[in-house]
């Protein structure tokens, strides 16, 4: 069996590529980037969602010899330009307090109308071969912006998008009806035909 890694410690992230895999019926056993503790996490500075996931999967495949996938992904909001986009999980300053970021957020949204609260999660997902073979594939999911936030499931600014189509946001969907319509499951499934490809 091929061995994947995932460059992630985020175990959920894990658990929905392997549920990709099996549902493609793919012969590749997934292991996270905890299976390596002695490699350091990959600094994120590229511009763009795609740049930081190749940073992340080339270093990975360099370190230990295995194809690796990375993704990068955040909140592109229409009105701001595609902000906070690459600096989504550090838009109010601290890396990761999605307090501090949904908060700031709804404060410079606070005026802006219904009809121009369009925004989008948006994924890059990218796999790169030990050889230096590199594909990345992306994922969208589009939708408004709430004004409040609703729901608990989820994270990140999911109590606030409500995606097309849908009447709850996406912190109120479970998370199988959030992996059909996610970003980042579309972009995971889109890395199928591309594992099928150069991975065998």
């Amino acid at each position: 069996m091929n061995r994947l890694v995932l460059a992630t410690r985020n175990h959920g992230k894990i658990i929905e590529l392997r549920a990709i895999l099996a549902a493609a019926e793919l012969p590749y056993e997934l292991v996270g980037a905890d299976a390596y503790p002695e490699i350091p996490d990959v600094k994120e500075t590229g511009v763009t969602f795609a740049e930081n996931a190749l940073l992340k999967a080339h270093a990975l495949a360099r370190a230990t010899g295995l194809p690796a996938i990375a993704d990068d992904s955040g909140l592109c909001v229409d009105v701001l330009g595609g902000a906070p986009g690459i600096f989504s999980a550090r838009w109010a300053g601290t890396h990761g307090d999605d307090g501090a970021n949904l908060r700031l957020l709804l404060a410079q949204l606070s005026d802006i109308a219904p009809e121009h609260r369009g925004a989008q999660f948006f994924c890059a997902a990218a796999l790169a071969l030990p050889d230096g073979t590199e594909r990345v594939v992306e994922g969208r999911m589009p939708g408004v912006l709430r004004h409040a936030p609703a729901g608990a499931n989820g994270f990140g600014y999911d109590p606030i998008l409500q995606p097309e189509g849908e009447d709850r946001t996406a912190a109120e969907l479970s998370p199988d009806e959030k992996n059909a319509i996610s970003h980042r499951g579309k972009a995971f499934r889109a890395l199928v035909p591309v594992l099928r490809e150069l991975v065998g």
